[in-house]
């Protein structure tokens, strides 16, 4: 990853914020910074509607998460109209993939989603049946982008074999300290934006001494360095977090820009680290 791409595609930095957004394949726009909703089970809706007020404009969750109704209710009281508001959720490899979008946008009290995924490939294959029930959902108006969550470049490649339809986004594990440039360039040639879950490692690299030596010289804490370095790439982090100090935290991050060298340091931290033991997808 050369210091000359270090620009997200079409965002001005010296204008960025939560609300900013970016183009998607489709021409639809995505922000730049979205909530993850992983585990957000307790008070959903009051940490939903406190991160909507705080400014986040993108709520990540999933079929298989239990937040849906909270967060449908969250964004109903936050007072932010519906189409000022992203909601990306996700259907299980298991699932009837056009039945469990219905659902799920039944649980959300939604008439739609702005992306819907799959959530992960199947055990056997790529999951072109998957694939054609998004595929559906999308020509139903049930969402308006299609994607996946932790594919290889491979199984990618299979879809738009099968269907002649490319993903608009790859939601998957990435940080410093995990992953892979061969992808990173994949899905700039192919248009696709790579999401980011888990930006901030589940905490468990904010300790690592390179990290908090650079996040003291920006004047910025390690997770706020690590999500920098996401918007910097035009990588979408998720960070996930329900406590407002954290919250705040993670949207304090639009008001300085780390140096090419700095980027190319971090990312020599890669180590392919993964919190569930193994990157997916490389």
């Amino acid at each position: 990853m050369s210091s000359a791409t270090h620009r997200m595609r079409d965002a001005d930095f010296t204008a960025l914020s939560a609300q900013s957004t970016l183009a998607l394949r489709s021409s639809n726009r995505m922000p730049v910074l979205g909530l993850g909703s992983w585990q957000l089970k307790q008070d959903t809706v009051d940490t939903v509607v406190a991160a909507i007020k705080l400014g986040f404009r993108m709520i990540d969750t999933s079929g298989d998460y239990g937040t849906h109704a909270g967060i449908g209710a969250g964004m109903r009281h936050s007072g932010i109209k519906r189409d000022e508001l992203y909601v990306t959720t996700k259907i299980e490899e298991t699932d009837d993939a056009y039945q469990a979008a219905r659902k799920n946008l039944g649980e959300l009290q939604l008439d739609y989603v702005d992306l819907l995924l799959i959530h992960r490939p199947p055990p056997n294959g790529a999951g072109e049946d998957l694939w054609r029930g998004l595929m559906r959902a999308k020509q139903e108006d049930l969402t308006r982008d299609i994607g996946v969550s932790n594919y290889s470049i491979e199984q990618i490649d299979a879809l738009i074999r099968s269907t002649g339809v490319a993903p608009a986004v790859n939601q998957i594990e990435w940080s410093p300290f995990g992953h892979s440039v061969r992808m990173w360039e994949y899905c700039r040639k192919l248009e696709i934006v790579i999401q980011a879950c888990s930006p901030l490692t589940r905490a468990s690299r904010l300790d690592d001494e390179n990290l908090r030596a650079m996040a003291k010289r920006y004047r910025k804490t390690p997770a706020q360095l690590l999500i920098r370095w996401n918007l910097q790439l035009g990588v979408v982090p998720l960070p996930k977090a329900n406590r407002l100090e954290h919250q705040l935290e993670d949207l304090d991050v639009f008001d300085f820009e780390i140096s090419a060298a700095d980027m190319t340091v971090l990312a020599s931290l890669n180590e392919r680290y993964s919190a569930l033991g193994s990157l997916p997808y490389d």
